[in-house]
């Protein structure tokens, strides 16, 4: 039996390559293992079966942008953990190869209202952070709220314009009503307990928020508690 060793350093033995290309190698999910592809130079290896796949490619593992579906009240460490391949939305239209890569040093943007579900957005693309961060008091996000008590029509007019109620003053807002219970709110740039202050000014009481946009990106079909990659032509 061979004495333990780096992965890296028994890529380079195998293969002939410098000791940054073994790490682009193995970071790009192109080596495996008895079989199995693993992500970490430092991993350490004795007479197991190295390989490189035949395809292997020295491009850097390029940045990505995740969408989330999230529980309500989802703290960092717990949505960390939905970032694995078992929680991949299997019928994602931007599925790609999916690497341990993609889930490092996510940052997130536009933060969901208080006590809502849905759409969460994460991005390592520092592009897409600087839309985000620049841009995202712009971006009209939509959240549908399920609500209990009576509102007369004019109401929902008055929201419009940007509703004043004991002399806070709230962004226009648009809201039509999709059920008996459910609101559909489409508004830009919403502290974090806008919609709830909204709705209790209303009259309403609050029982579920869930955001199913932001900008030009839905959630769509996105199930709760799986993600999904944002496709390289989808704009917020």
């Amino acid at each position: 039996m061979s004495e333990p060793t780096r992965l890296s350093k028994r890529v380079i033995e195998l293969f002939g390559c410098s000791r940054r290309e073994a790490d682009l190698y193995i970071a790009g999910g192109w080596v495996t293992v008895d079989g199995k592809v693993v992500e970490a130079p430092q991993f350490k290896v004795e007479d197991q079966r190295v390989e490189l796949h035949p395809d292997a490619s020295l491009d850097p593992v390029a940045a990505v942008t995740l969408l989330v579906n999230c529980p309500t009240n989802i703290s960092a460490a717990k949505l960390q953990q939905l970032l694995t391949a078992a929680q991949h939305w299997e019928e994602d239209p931007h599925a790609q190869r999916i690497l341990h890569g993609h889930f490092l040093r996510q940052e997130q943007s536009l933060p969901l209202q208080n006590g809502a579900s849905g759409l969460v957005i994460l991005s390592q693309d520092w592009r897409t952070q600087r839309k985000l961060r620049e841009d995202g008091n712009k971006l009209e996000q939509e959240y549908l709220v399920e609500v209990s008590g009576e509102l007369p029509a004019s109401a929902l007019e008055r929201l419009k314009k940007g509703l004043l109620h004991k002399g806070v003053q709230f962004p226009p807002c648009k809201a039509s009503w999709q059920s008996e219970q459910r609101l559909r709110f489409a508004l830009k740039n919403p502290a974090p307990d806008t919609l709830r202050q909204i709705c209790t000014a209303l009259g309403l009481k609050v029982l579920a928020m869930k955001r199913i946009r932001v900008g030009g990106v839905p959630m769509a079909k996105l199930p709760a508690g799986q993600w999904r990659y944002l496709g390289d032509k989808e704009r917020f």
